[in-house]
């Protein structure tokens, strides 16, 4: 059978450098010009710079190996070669034949011609499309692909039981995984759930429509949720997703160093974090965290900071005042009187900073760190990579808890999508781990307005 050849985009190897052995025993294809530009990236001091210096250096070992030009022995069976530019083949006139997009596709048609069974690989739409318009088959790359968002763990699920099951778990507060079950679409019973370790769980009564309780999986059993009836900063949960919520971000760093938080804007995400945290610094008598780390990944300024000017926290101010806009909320909680005074209440906000109780930095700052007894609140984690929310949980030191907040639905970074993006990687690896609690918040739970309940439920 017909070997394949991928030729690869340089974005493809910005974003996953170890791609260049993903492909089996086939040829793996490198147009010269990938090389060009990832020659502009390698001083970046960004993960970008860092994935165009390992490409490099994982492509300079290989060249011990033979010659480029001819093609190299991979390990996996495959082989890897440069291809200069296919200057004589013929793309629609109307193209640019020098911009780098095309000269890769160029590359592609010209081995076409030549017979190979050519595949793209690019992350670029546009650029697949044009590939498919002169008969090339283009393809994304998905080596750190979650499934499609229906399918991406929620940390919930609604179960039925019967009412006398239901008043046994009020009662004695825990119940067994065999005595819930669930409803398919089509009404049919399903025994037998497989329920998940630390999955909150909305339990109906069977009998009566109106009897329900809120417990979570603990791995052997389900037990009812510990701080219902807590008030973190005078803050009450609305919904049963913010009493999930709550209880998530509740639980010591001891047992749930990780939470990660989904959903819609309007969910109170940063809110109740930034509430639980206040609380649990400057309210609880055993202070178990030293302050609150906030960080708000945004694609521009992880990767121009460096040339910015003035400190850090000038630098990144810009993009943190959504958490200014919570702490306006939290810090003076009487709705008639809050905004009298702009100066009043911004005096009590530069307090929080001032004092080092709430902390800011960039995501490029946390790389290398070990981060102690900190509440450290990652929000717009929808736009990290999976190298990036790897290294930020490998970053937790002893007694710190980490949230990554997000909306899938909400992604700003060119490479990353809905499959691809840091926070559902995260949440689909950490699936089941014991030290990991995880909520996903629906439309329907948004409280930030009337305005903003009907936009998200409409839009």
């Amino acid at each position: 059978m017909l070997k394949k050849t991928f030729v690869l985009d340089t974005n493809v190897l910005l974003q996953t450098p170890f791609a260049l052995f993903s492909f089996g025993d086939n040829a793996v294809v490198i147009p010269e010009v990938v090389l060009e530009e990832l020659d502009k990236f390698k001083k970046d001091n960004t993960e970008l710079g860092a994935n165009a210096r390992h490409v490099a250096r994982v492509i300079d070992g290989l060249r011990a190996r033979g010659s480029l030009n001819e093609g190299i022995e991979l390990e996996n069976g495959g082989t890897l070669r440069i291809e200069m530019n296919y200057n004589n083949v013929k793309l629609p006139e109307s193209w640019d034949a020098y911009s780098n997009d095309n000269r890769i596709l160029k590359v592609c048609k010209g081995l076409l011609e030549k017979g190979e069974r050519v595949f793209l690989v690019t992350k670029d739409i546009f650029e697949r499309i044009k590939a498919d318009i002169i008969g090339v088959i283009a393809q994304d790359f998905f080596a750190e692909q979650v499934p499609a968002i229906d399918e991406q763990y929620k940390g919930r699920i609604d179960v039925y039981t019967t009412e006398e099951k239901l008043k046994e778990f009020y009662s004695k507060g825990k119940l067994n995984a065999e005595d819930v079950f669930y409803y398919t679409s089509d009404l049919i019973r399903q025994d037998g759930i497989n329920l998940i370790t630390n999955q909150f769980l909305i339990i109906h009564s069977c009998n009566n429509d109106k009897q329900t309780a809120l417990g979570r999986f603990d791995g052997r059993e389900i037990v009812c949720l510990k701080f219902l009836q807590e008030r973190p900063f005078g803050i009450s949960p609305r919904n049963a997703g913010q009493k999930f919520m709550q209880e998530a971000l509740m639980t010591d760093a001891d047992k749930a160093p990780l939470v990660i938080i989904k959903g819609p804007a309007g969910t109170a995400k940063t809110f109740y974090s930034l509430a639980v945290g206040l609380h649990k610094i400057m309210v609880e008598q055993n202070k178990l965290y030293r302050k609150i780390l906030v960080c708000r990944p945004n694609v521009k300024l992880d990767e121009d900071i460096g040339f910015l000017p003035g400190t850090e926290q000038e630098k990144i101010a810009p993009f943190l005042r959504p958490v200014i806009d919570n702490l306006e909320v939290l810090i003076d909680n009487d709705e008639n009187e809050r905004y009298n005074s702009e100066k009043e209440l911004k005096d009590k906000v530069d307090e929080l900073f001032d004092r080092k109780i709430i902390n800011t930095e960039a995501i490029a700052f946390i790389r290398g760190r070990s981060i102690v007894r900190q509440w450290v609140i990652i929000d717009e984690a929808q736009n990290l990579t999976p190298k990036q929310v790897k290294g930020i949980i490998t970053r937790a030191g002893a007694g710190t808890k980490i949230i990554l907040l997000g909306d899938p639905e909400q992604i700003d970074h060119p490479f990353l999508d809905i499959r691809t993006n840091g926070l559902c990687y995260a949440s689909e690896k950490m699936k089941g781990s014991s030290l990991c609690y995880q909520i996903t918040l629906t439309d329907e739970e948004c409280e930030r307005s009337e305005l903003a309940y009907e936009g998200a439920k409409r839009m």
